[in-house]
């Protein structure tokens, strides 16, 4: 496998998907909302875009297969908010299961779940110990190594570090003149103050979870690379 470059799966054919099913690849599924409220200044979609963005970066670093990102979650926290989509966790678990199910019924051993949400968080977990061969990989506790780059250490959404990310992956859909210092998450969505937020920041947090994702999938699964 080594010799080989990652790819997305829906731009292969369903031979050419076999052929890397046959051949042991390891199958990621990212998964980040499609629709979720981030702060006043962020778009609904940013969840899915990093999903999206992390896995284009893996696949250049490695010879999986990248699945379309699962753009529905368990998201109880932002119901209120205008435009976010969520379903319960039994049913999200239900939605994975399937999923899952699908690539094991076409001969997929390894699978690798890129998980961007918190809320999320345990019905995943959950999932992977009932299920052989699967991982977990949290985005929140990847790229650690950044940590000394944020002035915002607390947080946790639409705050410093995601802002960043953002002003790094779509700065155009910032809306930098509705951030503000500081998020009362009941009244906008938001917690934490990204008011120091760059896209050098992003770029080098980026950076730091794609190595980890690398290391973590090297180690679980050697012979696959």
């Amino acid at each position: 496998m080594s010799g080989r470059s990652g790819v997305w799966l829906e731009t292969l054919t369903w031979q050419e998907a076999k052929a890397r099913f046959d051949a042991g690849a390891v199958v990621v599924l990212p998964v980040g909302a499609a629709s979720k409220a981030h702060g006043p200044h962020l778009p609904l979609g940013t969840d899915a875009l990093t999903a999206r963005a992390l896995a284009q970066r893996l696949i250049e670093r490695l010879p999986v297969v990248a699945a379309p990102v699962v753009g529905f979650g368990f998201y109880p926290a932002f119901t209120p908010f205008a435009g976010s989509q969520h379903l319960t966790a039994d049913t999200f678990k239900a939605l994975m299961r399937e999923l899952i199910g699908n690539f094991r019924g076409h001969g997929v051993r390894r699978i690798a779940i890129l998980n961007t949400g918190v809320s999320t968080e345990t019905p995943l977990d959950e999932v992977a110990r009932e299920l052989d061969e699967v991982a977990v990989l949290h985005m929140r506790l990847l790229g650690g190594r950044a940590d000394s780059l944020f002035d915002n250490r607390e947080g946790g959404h639409a705050d410093e570090r995601e802002t960043s990310v953002m002003l790094a992956l779509d700065p155009r859909g910032v809306r930098m003149d509705r951030l503000a210092p500081e998020g009362d998450f009941k009244t906008t969505g938001a917690t934490g103050d990204a008011s120091r937020a760059s896209a050098f920041k992003g770029e080098r947090l980026l950076d730091l979870r794609l190595d980890d994702m690398v290391a973590a999938l090297s180690a679980r699964w050697p012979d696959a690379f």
